[in-house]
């Protein structure tokens, strides 16, 4: 009996020793961190100043590789595909984890199946804007004016992004309508407001801000349940009227599915702590974004609070991007 209950004993050390000892040992060698979009982008900013702060803390490098292409389902399958050993993780967003699945006849991955959430790391308000062709000064004024001019128009940063449904849910809200113009990127998008080409975006912050502050674009409001703290001044579309319009642009992070839970423990307990750091909330500050760190378990049903949010919008409006 002593002897059974001595090896029972064993095996249970052994299973603890063996969890622990991947976590002292990741990560074993240089980590890949994997974007989906290309360099410049606020994903690629994110995961350069986490990484940077991930190599300090943890003795090696992390490598950040752009993976762009397909509303970031090309990067994102990069990571689902990956071997399942912490030396490869990944950013990614609400398109690429979960509306790109209704967008999308044939994915190349599946989320559920492939992939593990670790956290939400950061989170950006899109903002309301308008251009100096429309003298509207608030949002109540914008939705006025949409239900009696059927010729306005709004830029996306292309179609099915976040910047498209959540416009698109917006101008339905208002009871008017408007044309939907997508362009190649923020960058693009944001100039076609200020050249007057089309008349309003909802667009990230820090692809609009810089402009709001030179006076070449009006900010009416965020797309946010409350108040942003990077944009305090800025009222949000509920308080306009408009209630349960959500439109910021989280980036989470993302392991491919199977990791050892003493990995996936390891990264979540360090991003969660470097997300609380001051200087890296500076950093974040300076690109209007907002540090979470939330749980697993919380990133699993944001996710799932979008997809059903968005899957209306997209029924309803017919998009479809193959």
């Amino acid at each position: 009996m002593k002897s059974i209950a001595f090896r029972l004993f064993f095996l249970a050390t052994l299973t603890i020793t063996g969890t622990g000892a991947l976590a002292n040992n990741w990560p074993a060698g240089p980590v890949s961190i994997v974007v989906p979009f290309d360099a410049g982008s606020t994903p690629d900013f994110t995961a350069r100043l986490i990484g940077e702060r991930l190599a300090a803390r943890l003795h090696q490098p992390f490598v950040v590789e752009n993976k762009s292409g397909a509303a970031g389902n090309i990067g994102t399958n990069v990571v689902a595909k990956a071997d399942a050993d912490g030396q490869t993780i990944g950013v990614s967003i609400a398109g690429a984890l979960g509306v790109n699945a209704l967008l999308f006849r044939n994915m190349p991955y599946d989320v559920a199946r492939d992939i593990e959430l670790v956290t939400v790391a950061v989170s950006q308000p899109s903002v309301l804007v308008v251009g100096s062709k429309l003298a509207t000064t608030d949002t109540k004024q914008l939705a006025a004016l949409m239900k009696a001019n059927s010729k306005l128009s709004f830029a996306s940063i292309g179609a099915g992004s976040i910047s498209h449904l959540a416009m698109a849910a917006l101008v339905a809200k208002t009871g008017g309508d408007a044309v939907h113009v997508p362009y190649r990127g923020s960058g693009a998008a944001v100039t076609a407001v200020l050249s007057g080409d089309v008349d309003m975006a909802l667009l990230p912050a820090a692809a609009v801000m810089p402009h709001v502050k030179a006076g070449k674009l009006r900010a009416l409001a965020v797309a946010s349940p409350a108040r942003s703290p990077s944009l305090p001044d800025i009222p949000t579309l509920a308080e306009s009227g408009l209630p349960n319009i959500k439109g910021d642009a989280w980036i989470g992070f993302i392991v491919p599915a199977k990791t050892p839970a003493s990995i996936v423990n390891a990264l979540h307990e360090n991003l969660v702590q470097i997300l609380a750091e001051p200087a890296v909330q500076s950093r974040l500050r300076t690109q209007y974004m907002d540090p979470v760190g939330n749980s697993q378990a919380d990133f699993g049903k944001l996710l799932q609070a979008d997809l059903a949010r968005w899957k209306q919008v997209v029924e309803q409006n017919n998009i479809k991007l193959n």
